[in-house]
């Protein structure tokens, strides 16, 4: 599906918040792997940590999603592409939950 708008992009704020909240995680992520690489790792302290970079995602996730909501959905019908708007929303709810 075509963008309905060739200016809509992510804002900076949001954009910087969302690069620095994922390069915490890859340190994170890499942290997990150090551990996996002792053999006596306990599976939950494992558990525990992936968990902890699922939650940083989701609020990626989250932070992306009110950009998107604010900054291109509620303006929507003030460039009158709300139809367009709307199905794009209906994609990029697929992948909050």
């Amino acid at each position: 599906m075509p963008k309905p708008n060739c200016c809509l992009h992510l804002d900076s704020e949001t954009r910087k918040d969302a690069s620095s909240r994922l390069k915490n995680a890859k340190g994170h992520l890499e942290g997990i792997l150090r551990m996996l690489e002792d053999e006596q790792v306990y599976c939950v302290d494992v558990l525990k940590q992936v968990k902890a970079v699922q939650g940083a995602l989701a609020k990626v996730n989250e932070k992306v999603l009110r950009s998107h909501i604010r900054d291109h959905v509620v303006t929507a019908s003030e460039r009158g592409d709300s139809e367009a708007i709307v199905d794009e929303l209906m994609e990029a709810m697929k992948y909050k939950f």
